[in-house]
């Protein structure tokens, strides 16, 4: 039997550590999500850049320019994050996905009330109240990491997870103190203003 674990940051590379933990512990690539807000163009942007640090500068040639080769530029060109594209999800916008879960998010409950990213969670056994609030991170400007890892090792590799990751308890009564209640799919994507300005409140203004 397998079970699904899953953790929100507030920075893309964050995420991306998590996500090289849990291969690194042997988890299959193809049983490891990463779903993170893409607002704001860091990745793909008309020109073509990837610019997670938002420098204005590709995060690949300031990776080559200091020897570290372009794989290296993009948090290693390996495993899940080799697959990572734009996907445009209900009630998020746009997204730089990789993973099962995007490619259930898209499929499955898109445009339904509980929305494609809530819908795929619910159906991978999170509860919906959780999936609500995973949904609204990413909404906010966040990164989800999301695994399906057998019974056993749960407690492990939910362990990898934990490091650096957005107390989601916390932050989603932050959020209901300023009136949220539920992540609602069909509410227009957050803008990169609302977006700087939800980091700048938890003092993540960029995503390295």
């Amino acid at each position: 039997m397998t079970t699904t674990i899953s953790r929100l940051y507030d920075t893309y590379s964050d995420a991306e550590s998590a996500v090289t933990r849990l291969e690194g512990a042997g988890v299959p690539h193809s049983d490891i999500s990463i779903v993170a807000n893409n607002s704001d163009n860091w990745y793909g942007s008309s020109s073509g850049k990837v610019d997670r640090d938002r420098d204005g500068v590709d995060d690949r040639a300031e990776g080559a320019g200091t020897g570290a080769g372009i794989g290296a530029g993009l948090g290693g060109a390996a495993g899940l994050l080799a697959g990572l594209g734009l996907l445009a999800i209900p009630g998020l916008g746009p997204v730089v996905a990789a993973g099962w879960l995007a490619a259930t998010a898209v499929g499955a409950a898109a445009g339904a009330a509980t929305g494609g990213i809530v819908g795929a969670l619910t159906e991978a056994g999170v509860s919906k109240e959780e999936a609500s609030r995973y949904a609204e991170g990413v909404r906010r400007g966040g990164t989800l990491v999301t695994a399906r890892v057998p019974d056993q090792d749960r407690a492990r590799l939910d362990a990898l997870l934990h490091e650096r990751a957005v107390n989601l308890q916390e932050r989603s009564a932050a959020w209901q103190k300023s009136g949220w209640n539920d992540f609602d799919a069909a509410s227009p994507p957050l803008s990169p203003e609302d977006i700087g300005r939800e980091r700048q409140l938890y003092g993540t203004t960029t995503r390295r």
